[in-house]
């Protein structure tokens, strides 16, 4: 399976900042090791120990990294990689299967599209044509304080940022996305992933055979 990585970049003026925003990759981790981190993107790990997370990231074959910056100095990023292999997702063994597994904006940076604008990046020129890319949203990831938004309104934001590049909602048994109603599945399939991966991935979904 070819993991298409095409370099993308643009900038985005923010007239409010008075500064150019640049949102680029996938990075590669040799430039990643240059860049520094914003001390408010904190939301999985210390700022220094997720710059180190990126870092791994980016070495590996499938793995991507899409960072929106200002001087080098990482603002917002989205990653891709395979999922964790203790996770259900791991399962099915698939070459052609990525998690979209962390968006995050810096606090000062929040309302400006960036995260709409990295996501986009990350399908331009068909890159992921031939993977299924999903996400898993539970709500204890998400920044509720923070956005001053109850779970439903987050929920629903995050549905429309990822409908940008056609990714809906798939239903599955799977126990953490159950636990919450308003936790839920994302997916984009693209267009050149064969039927038997589809039909594979419907299996992972799935465990109850009375729910397939």
């Amino acid at each position: 399976m070819e993991h298409r990585k095409r370099f993308q970049s643009f900038e985005k003026y923010v007239p409010s900042l008075q500064k150019n925003i640049r949102i680029s990759g996938p990075i590669p981790p040799e430039q990643l090791r240059n860049m520094t981190m914003d001390a408010t993107l904190d939301a999985f790990r210390r700022p220094l120990e997720q710059h180190e997370a990126l870092i791994e990231i980016a070495s590996l074959p499938e793995g991507r990294i899409i960072a929106a910056s200002i001087d080098q100095h990482i603002i917002g990023y989205v990653t891709f990689h395979y999922p964790d292999e203790y996770e259900r997702w791991s399962q099915g063994k698939m070459i052609d299967l990525v998690e979209l597994g962390a968006i995050e904006v810096a606090d000062d940076y929040r309302g400006l599209g960036l995260g709409k604008n990295m996501v986009q990046l990350s399908f331009a020129e068909q890159q992921l044509d031939n993977m299924i890319v999903y996400t898993t949203e539970y709500y204890w990831h998400w920044d509720l304080e923070g956005s001053g938004l109850n779970v439903w309104d987050y929920r629903k934001m995050m549905e429309k940022l990822m409908q940008t590049v056609d990714m809906i909602w798939y239903a599955t048994d799977d126990e953490e996305i159950c636990a919450h109603p308003a936790n839920c599945l994302m997916v984009k399939i693209g267009s050149e992933v064969p039927l038997p991966s589809i039909e594979r991935f419907d299996r992972v979904r799935f465990r109850s055979r009375f729910m397939y």
